[in-house]
């Protein structure tokens, strides 16, 4: 079935799972004061349930910052819409949320949960180039390092992109099954929109609201798993003991204090679990979890422009490391790096961070996939380009299988 509407689907692959589709109402932004007209779009639909996103470049609002990068997938800069349906789905019962309860709905319900159960996946062979030279790439690191060493920064995530050109996606939601088949994260998503599509396998959260609190928990550290019990067990105490890790966690769990603490209500700031390892299909991650109580008075805007970016993307200090990131990458990040979820009519939310993803522009047949990792003082750069190569090869491995 061709998609010719509006759908999202967030997976927490632990048998449970929001799926939105149709469109009552839409704001599709590429322009500035995108939060104002934002924060005026929740406040129209405040009761009812609003999906959507926002992009790495909403820092250029922000904190009064640029992007001339090349973008050839062109996202718009922030889209949000309220569902006509919204399905929660828990095995293989599922309930509605919002929306009437008619053979079109229920039609698309069992389309969307057949194609979620069929393994029958597609190849999809794409011949992925890195827009980065591996000179060019350990050139810059090189030159992050020098800032580092120098005091401007302490810590930088530097992403590089691979691209794919003239693709046609006619099976988009197995292209999403079969890469959620290789992460299993629990933030993963898929979305289409118009001519775009993203397929997203995160396993990170960046900002949740629940029971009056807010919770973000960022990733830094990350080991392989291994098929052999004991020789994982080895990785993950590795990880769990690693210093280099925990100091860079640590660096953006302050970062994440800092931010939280613009919003909060007075002493609410607490850091629930430091540097915390947990395991998921095919890595061993390091999370940190740090929660506040917001001021009464704090819109959700008010929320995202004192904490996005978030800090495991960008290093620290924030700003600074947006400065470095502009100067060293040389592709515009888009919807990469930035967040998608959803707000509930009660006003709680929860978004992840869209990394370990491909996104899609169906008129340009353009792919990409960018991916990254955090510079410290302590990084070798042939380690951090082959960690690069790593996480892409295991991406597109899956895809070719």
């Amino acid at each position: 079935m061709e998609l010719k509407e509006t759908v999202c689907y967030l997976n927490s692959n632990d048998g449970s799972g929001i799926l939105a589709f149709g469109e009552k109402h839409r704001l599709r932004i590429d322009s500035q004061e995108a939060l104002e007209q934002l924060q005026a779009f929740i406040t129209e639909n405040s009761n009812e349930y609003i999906f959507g996103y926002l992009s790495y470049d909403l820092k250029n609002e922000i904190e009064n910052l640029s992007s001339s990068n090349s973008d050839q997938l062109n996202f718009p800069c922030l889209f949000f819409w309220v569902p006509t349906h919204v399905i929660e789905l828990k095995n293989e019962n599922f309930t509605f949320l919002q929306g009437e309860k008619n053979e079109a709905s229920f039609n698309f319900i069992s389309y969307f949960m057949e194609e979620e159960t069929d393994r029958n996946f597609h190849q999809f062979k794409y011949d992925f180039k890195p827009r980065t030279s591996k000179e060019k790439y350990l050139e810059t690191l090189l030159n992050i390092k020098d800032s580092i060493q120098r005091g401007d920064i302490y810590e930088v995530n530097y992403c590089q992109e691979f691209y794919c050109e003239n693709v046609e996606i006619k099976y988009p939601l197995d292209v999403y099954f079969k890469l959620n088949e290789l992460t299993k994260a629990p933030f993963s998503s898929f979305l289409h929109f118009d001519e775009y599509s993203m397929f997203c396998g995160s396993p990170e959260r960046y900002i949740e609201k629940k029971d009056g609190r807010l919770r973000s928990q960022p990733i830094k550290g990350t080991a392989p798993r291994s098929n052999d019990p004991e020789t994982d067990k080895q990785l993950k105490e590795a990880l769990q003991q690693n210093e280099k890790e925990r100091a860079e966690n640590i660096m953006i769990v302050d970062l994440v204090r800092n931010d939280l603490s613009k919003i909060a209500q007075a002493k609410s700031v607490k850091v629930d679990e430091l540097c915390q390892v947990y395991s998921f299909e095919n890595v061993h991650q390091m999370i940190s979890t740090i929660s506040c109580i917001p001021k009464e008075d704090a819109s959700f805007t008010d929320i995202i422009r004192a904490t996005f970016p978030m800090g495991s993307m960008t290093g620290a200090p924030k700003l600074k490391a947006m400065e470095i990131i502009e100067q060293s990458e040389d592709f515009k990040r888009g919807l990469y790096s930035g967040s998608m979820g959803y707000i509930s009519p009660n006003g709680d939310f929860d978004f992840n961070v869209v990394i370990r993803s491909l996104l899609f522009n169906e008129l340009t047949k353009y792919l990409s996939c960018p991916v990254g990792g955090a510079i410290t003082i302590q990084s070798i750069p042939e380690d951090e380009y082959q960690e690069c190569l790593t996480k892409v090869k295991r991406i597109l491995d899956g895809l070719h299988a």
